[in-house]
């Protein structure tokens, strides 16, 4: 039989989870319990305290402010395809040059190469050399990056389907949540982060991702842009987030997220997000590049406001 302490333990967590399912519903038991996929530890200390020191926004590229990546890198794994320009050239190339692990290509008749490590252009001078050294009327010869599998981002964690997953160029923090079937029922939403490769010496870069603003308010302070080796990491909600929310937890973390979020003001043409000469009205928005006004159609069926004279309205951050 259980002693009188046991049962009043059990009858204290008893009562504790049905009022907690009275006050939230079934949904907050359900996200409390819900099956973690993945990796499912929280946030180690060091990765929070660095996510919470960077400012937003942070100075690196993201949606609608996107850069070039480097020149590209030849790695093992890499497809590269060499072909003479002229038609009627003596010259010929295997079709399928694969970058081997060792970090060389077979030319067959004409050598291994060591390509790892350079550009292509460098790899096409390569080429160019060791054809003509034994066909000296070759002609020119073009070298291209067919197939690109040594450039990957990484999405772990609270996901749907985590893996690598190879990198275009373009892609943001959605576009790598979306490519691993987004968030489970367990993911925290206001501690995922964005790190990248550092050396073993070298300071760490984890930046914070605001999900909830990039995906509600359309904020692209934190959709950074995607770079080679960056880890997208979605932790797991504790249970008592799972049951009750973030709300409260946010009010108490110093999370670059609380952030105020400002709605742009509207005319008879739709919303309008920057202003002529980088001249912003009296409402706190900030102005975009000068002589820039894009006009937004509203959605069918919406008929568009007028001009405001008021100021626009302050809209807090969650949990501010």
């Amino acid at each position: 039989m259980f002693s009188p302490t046991t049962k009043t333990l059990c009858l204290a967590a008893i009562t504790a989870g049905l009022t907690a399912v009275l006050l939230t519903g079934c949904s907050g038991l359900t996200n409390a319990l819900a099956f973690r996929s993945g990796d499912a530890q929280p946030l180690i200390r060091p990765a929070a305290a660095i996510k919470n020191s960077v400012p937003v926004p942070a100075p690196v590229p993201r949606e609608l402010d996107k850069t070039v990546l480097s020149a590209y890198v030849v790695e093992p794994g890499d497809g590269l395809l060499a072909q003479p320009l002229k038609l009627d050239s003596p010259a010929h190339l295997p079709a399928d040059l694969t970058v081997l692990p060792d970090g060389k290509i077979d030319l067959g008749l004409y050598g291994r190469l060591l390509v790892a490590g350079k550009s292509i252009e460098q790899v096409e001078a390569q080429v160019q050399s060791a054809v003509l050294a034994k066909t000296a009327d070759a002609g020119q010869i073009n070298v291209r990056l067919v197939s690109r599998v040594s450039k990957v981002y990484y999405v772990l964690g609270q996901v749907n389907s985590p893996g690598s997953f190879p990198l275009q160029g373009r892609e943001t923090v959605l576009d790598g949540i979306v490519a691993a079937g987004g968030l489970n029922a367990r993911a925290s939403r206001i501690n995922i982060i964005l790190s990248r490769p550092t050396t073993p010496c070298g300071c760490r870069v984890v930046l914070p991702v605001c999900y909830p603003q990039i995906v509600q308010l359309g904020d692209t302070s934190t959709n950074y842009q995607l770079q080679p080796g960056d880890r997208i990491y979605v932790p797991a909600m504790d249970f008592w987030s799972g049951i009750f929310g973030e709300e409260k937890k946010m009010k108490k973390d110093c999370s670059p997220c609380k952030a105020p979020q400002h709605g742009c003001p509207w005319n008879c043409d739709g919303p309008t997000g920057f202003y002529p000469d980088g001249i912003a009205p009296a409402s706190g928005v900030p102005a975009g590049p000068p002589g820039t006004v894009p006009v937004v159609v509203p959605p069918a069926g919406v008929v568009p406001a007028p001009t405001l004279a008021a100021p626009t309205p302050v809209i807090p951050a969650p949990g501010a």
